[in-house]
């Protein structure tokens, strides 16, 4: 699973790189954990565009909002079958920004937790659905990272992993017209291992109370 990760880059940067336009701020975050607010890029009538949602998808038909933080995932091999993301998956795919993730491995009596980023330091994406939902006065824009199986970096870590989306296929994937779910799939697959890095975090990172830069520096370096 993907449990938490960070975007701290400058917003007009990610508006750059990723081509989107953005009428808001966002903070800066090391730490965003779920249920919290993200930065996500759709595509609709005015182009393409920054959303801020909630993670955590919270599927229209839902009844509790709290629903949400058992959405914080989708897996790639069933998301079409799923009645809480198969509509979206269709309908309202979204790019899901980031600096880099994190995961647990146990170590002895403790689990050790480690970052994920690209080895050019640069912001990536994640493949992700998004929902709307509207109850008791309530309107929620809410979304779900989609995982794959780890490639041979994070699979020293953990056996699954975000899917992070090639800048060649965010036009692919943002396509409205595009709703068949077999080939949407075809890009819900392990990212290239030999682009990414991997380092020792402090343990600081596993309360989502804690923010700041010192939480992605490289735990042989504090």
């Amino acid at each position: 699973m993907c449990g938490r990760f960070s975007l701290f880059e400058d917003i007009r940067s990610l508006e750059d790189q990723f081509k989107f336009n953005f009428r808001d701020e966002i903070e800066m975050r090391y730490n965003i954990a779920p249920g919290q607010e993200i930065l996500a890029v759709i595509d609709n009538d005015e182009g393409r565009i920054g959303k801020k949602m909630r993670w955590g998808l919270i599927p229209f038909w839902a009844d509790d909002e709290k629903i949400g933080y058992r959405m914080i995932n989708a897996r790639a091999e069933t998301v079409e079958e799923k009645a809480s993301f198969k509509d979206a998956l269709k309908q309202r795919r979204c790019l899901i920004l980031t600096d880099g993730f994190y995961e647990w491995k146990k170590e002895g009596k403790h689990k050790q937790p480690y970052r994920f980023a690209m080895k050019d330091k640069k912001p990536f994406a994640f493949a992700g659905v998004w929902e709307n939902w509207n109850k008791d006065g309530k309107d929620i824009a809410s979304c779900t990272i989609i995982t794959t199986s780890a490639n041979e970096i994070v699979g020293k870590i953990h056996d699954r992993m975000p899917v992070i989306l090639p800048k060649e296929k965010f036009e692919v994937w943002l396509d409205r017209s595009l709703n068949q779910a077999s080939d949407l799939k075809k890009l819900l697959v392990p990212y290239e291992g030999s682009f990414m890095e991997v380092y020792p975090v402090s343990t600081a990172i596993n309360s989502a109370k804690n923010e700041g830069k010192e939480l992605i520096v490289p735990l042989n370096s504090l």
